[in-house]
């Protein structure tokens, strides 16, 4: 059996897939991965190693669209990315996507008539009455605000009416240029009615919605037994627990957080250990109680830290549950708000208002990840993380092929 796994993101999107592929081939799959050209995602697929697929640009290089005409471009930048992904599912029994590559990677599969799944590593972008839609990031042109009060459900039919003002033009200008037909539903279009979701169940749970049959496997993740850096383990072993502060793949973060979270950490009496990522994160001086690092095996460090100061990604999220290190969230933008309230509801660590807090406001929320009880707390959870997502969905999608269904 062949499976085609196509993604385009940040990290947090390629990363769950190069386990799942792990997983796949364990069970006697085929498989290949389709994957923006970045090179540290072609070293992620090394790990297991399977060559990348390079689809579209550097994720590095794509911008936040800021007005709806960017929006339309970006739809029809990543649906033309349909070609490349077309070649690559020749002779697949199956697509599975996640991140930005639905639009290309939905009409591939309806092309090759082959089943297909979507899946998402967040049930907040997911329509359901328990919970609103997530804020809109861009303004539509002609599109009404919410009536006062309105229920959940209202919201998220305006939430499906955004995704046709923004996105629909695009989506079937491309379709059209394929030979397939038009869709009159944009967000049901990328989701699907029966889309999986690659969480952990305790960290993100899921209420039954009839009108969507979601699939929970469980979070997928990607063992690392990488060691860490011999200069990162003398900064560990020169004093106490550091306290980690990173941005992950978020760019556009303001460089002032450096000099915040290490203002912050230091008015808790704590060292400091910076994650460079996308953001580039620098010391702000020379003092030896502060350490940047580039990649690295943040299963095994975070294991070694004080508390975890982050964004908010899906991925981080959990690695830091998973570790029982107490959290804050610093959310950047997207589902980051969602999971700095689920690390707040957890009992695990504290949310802050982003994207650049004061010193104060993120000192306070360190006082409250670093209390005897949030720690306690944290290692609690920590041993009610499952590991098995990636197996589960593999043996389900396996199974779904056979049949001939997506799901």
């Amino acid at each position: 059996m062949r499976i085609l796994l196509s993604t385009y993101g940040s990290r947090g999107d390629v990363e769950p897939l190069v386990e799942l592929a792990a997983q796949l081939r364990e069970s006697g799959a085929q498989v290949r991965v389709c994957a923006p050209p970045d090179e540290e995602f072609a070293q992620l697929l090394a790990r297991v190693g399977l060559p990348v697929v390079p689809v579209g640009r550097p994720m590095r290089t794509m911008a936040r669209p800021s007005s709806a005409a960017e929006a339309g471009r970006r739809v029809a930048e990543l649906a033309a990315q349909f070609d490349a992904v077309l070649a690559a599912a020749q002779g697949c029994d199956a697509i599975l996507a996640t991140g930005l590559a639905h639009f290309s990677s939905r009409s591939a599969a309806e092309k090759l008539g082959i089943p297909y799944v979507y899946a998402t590593f967040c049930s907040f972008l997911l329509p359901t009455p328990h919970h609103a839609p997530p804020a809109a990031l861009l303004p539509a042109a002609g599109q009404e605000p919410a009536p006062e009060g309105a229920d959940n459900r209202t919201l998220w039919e305006l939430n499906a009416q955004l995704f046709d003002t923004l996105h629909g033009e695009a989506l079937n200008a491309h379709r059209a240029s394929v030979g397939l037909p038009p869709v009159s539903g944009v967000r049901d279009f990328i989701l699907t009615d029966r889309p999986w979701l690659a969480s952990d169940p305790l960290l993100d749970p899921w209420q039954e919605t009839p009108e969507l049959g979601v699939v929970h496997t469980g979070a997928w993740l990607l063992p690392d037994e990488r060691p860490l850096p011999a200069d990162l383990l003398a900064f560990l072993d020169a004093g106490a627990p550091p306290v980690w502060v990173g941005l992950g793949s978020t760019r556009h973060a303001s460089a002032e957080i450096a000099r915040v979270a290490v203002e912050a950490v230091r008015a808790q009496g704590r060292r400091v250990l910076l994650g460079r990522g996308w953001a580039e994160l620098v010391p702000v001086d020379d003092r030896d109680d502060c350490f940047a690092v580039g990649e690295v095996n943040q299963q095994r460090l975070f294991r070694r830290v004080a508390a975890v100061v982050h964004h908010g990604g899906a991925g981080t999220t959990t690695t830091a549950a998973r570790a029982g290190a107490p959290q804050v969230v610093v959310p950047q933008g997207a589902d980051q708000p969602y999971w700095a309230r689920r690390v707040a509801d957890l009992g695990v660590g504290a949310a802050v208002d982003g994207p650049l807090p004061t010193v104060e406001a993120l000192s306070a929320a360190l006082a409250t990840a670093l209390s005897p009880q949030v720690q306690a707390r944290a290692v609690t959870v920590a041993g009610a993380v499952r590991t098995d997502g990636a197996a589960v969905a593999a043996e389900r999608l396996l199974e779904a092929v056979s049949r001939g269904a997506a799901g």
